[in-house]
């Protein structure tokens, strides 16, 4: 039975979000069909009608391209309260990388990671060992590293297919302290925001207070949290400004008045029907107006806490107080959720007594639809009391934009024997940096910052649009070892890659062999 509510509720609840917006487009395309019949009624002459027919049919078809014409991207995004563990040698079936269909964004939100002082200020000099791991495991498989923000223990990343990070763009990051009355980051919220093909997207992972009598508090840390985080962005200064914004994270609501019997029971029974009713999360849901623009799947999996650590078993362990007298077990909850919202389309009242949308033709052809496919948790992983939960996502839409700001070639063959030429267009105006760099990645490189070697863009004048400009890159910067490469334009101001090069090799130089890189070949035997 979950199985069948799993995908009717998902798809509904996605649905209704665009299903408003659309009408008005639908009803357009009507009365140019109606149009249409008055014509072949009405007009006389043969000419006279074959010419109306046609305009009044490319209207209407221009009309049906507009929501026809949609691409479907796969979104797959997993948060985890790792207790301050270290990562597992393997999260490939955390991230589905065996699944047949190929994922095109990566949303991971971390809480309670590491973050002991000394620990702390070794990851804000180098990687912490969750951002490695999972750069290493994503990177071979075409996946690069957007970017990713860190408060103490929450840490939110964003990973994309190669091919997308043209368009994403206008990165921006931001976080907000709740712990200890808003002065530490034990608990809070982060949050990336980014453009992707145009459409405002945003994800905040939250780690909001625990206990079960604190659920009040839980909703006002959320609601501080949306009151307090700003961009630097003229149309999107708040998190719901944008059109999408994923809320996900240890919440960490509980289930209410049920007894420790009846809580396991219903579990082991696979009856989770029974439990969503008390469900603090579905409760506040009823008489919160904020809550309620949110929407979530079918909680068709076991509660992910609270669990003995290596084990697939709840709470067995009794719990010492501070000092030292046995506290309750905790009860298993849905403390960690998957959330999102679409911003819905401002109604006004036109005065007549009938009510008019008040967004233009634009965001009508240019919808989003949220579609969830998946909504589950991985029990397998045992290194927290926590289990991992996933949520995976269609996400179609119509491009706002498909062509890159900046267009790279790298220009002849390339080896380290002789210096090399590159050349970049500026495609469209953006604002552009001194501070701009083109890199030259090898493939399966891991994020930006991964680059073999890189040459700053060109800054003693203007660069006018569609103007070629070329860039001379040192022998000595260069691979000595043959293999296969790409050029990347960063961005500082947008704090992403905005453009790459088609894949292009790199040919093994002589200095190699004499460097002993490679073995002499000598009459068929390497020496």
């Amino acid at each position: 039975m979950c199985d069948v509510l799993d995908i009717s509720r998902a798809r509904s609840d996605s649905t209704s979000s665009t299903a408003s917006q659309s009408t008005s487009g639908r009803m357009i395309l009507r009365q140019r069909i109606a149009q249409l019949l008055t014509c072949l009624e009405d007009l006389s002459s043969d000419d006279e009608a074959n010419e109306e027919v046609s305009r009044t049919l490319d209207e209407a078809f221009h009309l049906c391209g507009r929501y026809t014409n949609k691409e479907s991207f796969r979104l797959h995004m997993v948060t985890w309260n790792v207790g301050t563990a270290e990562p597992p040698a393997d999260v490939r079936s955390l991230l589905q990388l065996d699944s047949h269909l190929t994922t095109d964004l990566y949303v991971i939100g971390l809480q309670e990671v590491n973050a002991a002082p000394v620990r702390y200020v070794s990851d804000l000099i180098y990687e912490d060992s969750w951002s490695r791991l999972l750069m290493d495991t994503l990177a071979p498989n075409g996946y690069v590293k957007v970017t990713s923000v860190r408060m103490q223990g929450l840490l939110l990343l964003l990973f994309a297919k190669q091919v997308h990070l043209p368009f994403i763009r206008d990165i921006q990051s931001t976080y907000t302290r709740t712990g200890l009355f808003g002065y530490w980051g034990n608990k809070g919220g982060v949050s990336v925001r980014f453009s992707f093909y145009g459409h405002l997207l945003c994800f905040l992972n939250c780690h909001l207070a625990a206990h079960m009598n604190y659920a009040l508090q839980r909703m006002d840390e959320f609601e501080y949290i949306l009151d307090t985080q700003d961009f630097d962005l003229y149309n999107t200064p708040h998190v719901l400004d944008h059109k999408v914004v994923f809320w996900f994270g240890d919440l960490n609501f509980r289930i209410a008045d049920h007894g420790m019997h009846f809580l396991r029971s219903s579990i082991n029974n696979g009856r989770f029907n029974l439990l969503w009713g008390k469900d603090q999360l579905t409760m506040m849901k009823k008489n919160e107006p904020l809550l309620q623009e949110f929407e979530e799947g079918p909680l068709c999996f076991k509660p992910t806490f609270k669990f003995d650590r290596f084990s697939e078993t709840y709470d067995t362990r009794a719990q010492r107080t501070m000092f030292g007298f046995t506290g309750k077990k905790r009860k298993p909850a849905w403390t960690d959720r998957i959330l999102w919202r679409i911003k819905s389309k401002a109604i006004e009242n036109d005065g007549s007594g009938s009510i008019a949308s008040s967004a233009d033709d634009e965001d009508d052809e240019y919808l989003v639809k949220v579609i969830q496919d998946m909504y589950t948790c991985d029990v397998s992983y045992g290194i927290s009391d926590h289990k991992p939960v996933i949520g995976t996502f269609r996400l179609e839409m119509r491009k706002k934009v498909d062509t890159p700001l900046v267009t790279l070639t790298a220009e002849g063959l390339w080896s380290a024997d002789e210096d090399a030429t590159l050349t970049y267009t500026i495609m469209e105006t953006f604002e552009a940096s001194t501070w701009d760099w083109i890199g030259l990645y090898k493939i399966g490189f891991r994020s930006p910052s991964d680059y073999i070697s890189f040459a700053w863009v060109k800054d003693d004048e203007v660069t006018a649009n569609g103007e070629v400009v070329t860039i001379i890159i040192s022998k000595d910067e260069l691979p000595l070892l043959a293999g296969d490469y790409v050029l990347g334009y960063y961005s500082s101001n947008m704090q992403s890659l905005i453009a790459s090069s088609p894949t292009f090799q790199i040919l093994q130089s002589e200095r190699a062999m004499m460097e002993g890189l490679i073995p002499e070949n000598i009459n068929g035997f390497e020496k």
